[in-house]
């Protein structure tokens, strides 16, 4: 008699994943930022991440950085997604690897190459801290933001651009009307993927002008120092920051498939 894994069963690895590597770890977090070096429950950590300035500037620093590179790499991704998912080439699929291509090499050598070609043009990257910051970040994240935006475009009806030009639509009105609108779900998706990541990679900041102005290296400074309490309590405010974002952007994109389905 052979025997059969039921459905149960299969799961039983995930579930011991996601305990042991998941759900252990964020305990541990949550048990060191709620407590003092005594191992005492306390809020001190809560009151002095937003009492302290040094936390609260990087904390906006790091949201400007954000900001800056999803804007950045959103006004650069849309027309290029837009272009190889409308066009009719036939080997459109190429020029789509060819921007997935770099992804492919190790993410140091790849800065470290970028970093050689702005010191030539530059001279000196210290002069431009923040211009160097954002190229650096839109051009390791650029891909996260096409694809979905290549995929969302992909699924676009022609028929609904051909009805609307029929009725007298100009193209910036069609653009803004139908095309936008209808590729929401895949601006979503990139924003999500680039801007959280954005907020706490500090490692392009080291490599363009060794700075460490920003929420990722903060919470490794913390731990560097064997203050496990407050960076535990900064990894806490990240996370329900990421929480709040991702739990907007799904409701967002529920509400807006929502409406497409009513009309």
């Amino acid at each position: 008699m052979k025997y059969r894994f039921t459905r149960k069963q299969l799961c039983i690895p995930y579930v011991a994943f996601l305990i042991l590597f998941v759900i252990l770890p964020l305990l541990v977090i949550c048990y060191y930022a709620f407590t003092n070096g005594e191992g005492r429950f306390t809020i001190s950590n809560l009151t002095g991440f937003f009492s302290s300035q040094n936390t609260i500037g990087t904390l906006a620093y790091s949201t400007l950085i954000a900001i800056t590179t999803t804007g950045v790499c959103l006004l650069i991704a849309y027309p290029v997604a837009y272009i190889l998912a409308k066009s009719k080439l036939k080997k459109k699929s190429v020029l789509l690897t060819l921007f997935i291509i770099p992804m492919w090499i190790n993410f140091t050598l790849r800065l470290v190459a970028l970093k050689e070609v702005l010191t030539m043009l530059e001279g000196n990257l210290a002069m431009y801290p923040f211009l160097n910051t954002i190229i650096g970040m839109t051009y390791d994240f650029l891909p996260f933001m096409i694809l979905p935006l290549y995929t969302a475009l992909m699924k676009l009806d022609d028929s609904l651009l051909e009805a609307a030009y029929d009725l007298g639509a100009s193209k910036s009105t069609v653009f803004l009307k139908v095309i936008l609108p209808l590729s929401t779900p895949g601006i979503i998706s990139g924003i999500t993927m680039v801007f959280l990541p954005a907020m706490t990679n500090y490692v392009i900041l080291d490599m363009m002008y060794n700075s460490t102005y920003i929420m990722g290296s903060l919470i490794g400074s913390y731990f560097n120092a064997y203050d496990w309490n407050s960076g535990s309590m900064i990894a806490i405010v990240l996370l329900a920051i990421i929480f709040v974002i991702t739990w907007a952007s799904n409701g967002f994109q529920e509400e807006k498939s929502n409406r497409g389905a009513l009309l």
